[in-house]
């Protein structure tokens, strides 16, 4: 098995406080830059907070889901209060604060998206450990197991961990077989709504698996199977569609069979007397992510298929 992985990020107190006051799960450890890309976690690896001097704490954490770049005004609606802010528009301030002058109006951010974010009780003083140097900007990474592990860090991981059923150093970690995010990896049991939405988005690279429609503020990240109904967050259970389409897929008039083609249903033209938008497409092939294991799974079509679809 690979090497397990843990990583500290730096975070100021406020962004911190604000997730602990409204009782986020999910979190996004945002940075104003739309550029560099974090490759420090595998998904399921902790991920934990300090904050800066001269609080200087470690003071939570999460488990690390999804990294991508998204506008501010999408990490908001993905995951609202999950950014640590109240607002969009405090979202948007932070970001021109911590660019200095930059004054684009809907900036992209990079997004390290983790779920079952926890912190710890305020009364206990957690330091840092001592191999993670005061003139770190951003964050460093640890190695949780084998010869040489940090005993400072992985006491610290260990923490966090031991809410999760999940120990650092155990024998065996949870290993969920299968295409969650790809390769066989450590990862939480359920990926989180913000999380999936953003993986469907960027998946789909942001256009409609139906229309090929492209305008993303009408585009939607669409369960195949809910989860009211079963289903999970993973992105073989979603379809990047456009709202109205969404809408449709949801109640029926639409689906995708195993073979990922498109099929519609009489009643839409019996109903309505139009829907030839998608009569035309009819049996071709939606648009598909590249990576076969992010692809829709045929147990969610089936579903889709027999429960929802309304085939005559």
């Amino acid at each position: 098995m690979a090497v397990m992985r843990g990583y500290i990020g730096v975070t100021d107190s406020g962004w911190a406080a604000q997730l602990r006051a409204t009782g986020q799960r999910e979190a996004n450890f945002w940075s104003p830059s739309g550029r560099t890309r974090f490759r420090a976690l595998q998904p399921g690896e902790p991920f934990l907070f300090k904050t800066h001097s001269p609080d200087n704490r470690i003071v939570g954490g999460g488990f690390f889901e999804h990294f991508t770049f998204l506008r501010a005004s999408e990490a908001w609606d993905f995951l609202g209060l999950a950014n640590g802010v109240d607002s969009l528009e405090e979202l948007r301030a932070r970001v021109q604060r911590y660019r200095r002058g930059d004054v684009e109006a809907d900036p992209w951010i990079g997004c390290v998206i983790l779920g079952d974010v926890d912190f710890f009780d305020e009364s206990v003083e957690l330091a840092p450990p001592r191999s993670f140097a005061k003139n770190i900007v951003r964050g460093k990474g640890y190695e949780l197991d084998g010869p040489e592990v940090d005993t400072d860090a992985e006491r610290l991981f260990g923490l966090l961990m031991a809410g999760n059923a999940v120990g650092v150093g155990s024998a065996q970690p949870l290993v969920v077989a299968g295409p969650v995010f790809g390769e066989d990896a450590v990862v939480r049991r359920r990926m989180g709504q913000g999380a999936f939405k953003a993986l469907v988005l960027e998946s789909y690279e942001r256009r409609c698996a139906i229309t090929g429609h492209k305008i993303a503020p009408t585009l939607q990240a669409a369960h195949i199977k809910p989860v009211s109904r079963g289903g999970e967050n993973r992105v073989d259970n979603g379809l990047l569609l456009r709202s109205d389409v969404h809408t449709m897929f949801d109640r029926g008039y639409l689906t995708v069979d195993t073979s990922h083609r498109l099929r519609v249903s009489p009643r839409l033209r019996e109903e309505f007397g139009n829907g030839e938008e998608f009569y035309s497409r009819e049996g071709t092939v939606i648009a598909l992510p590249q990576r076969t294991v992010d692809r829709p799974g045929k147990p969610f079509l089936e579903w889709h298929g027999d429960e929802v679809f309304l085939a005559g």
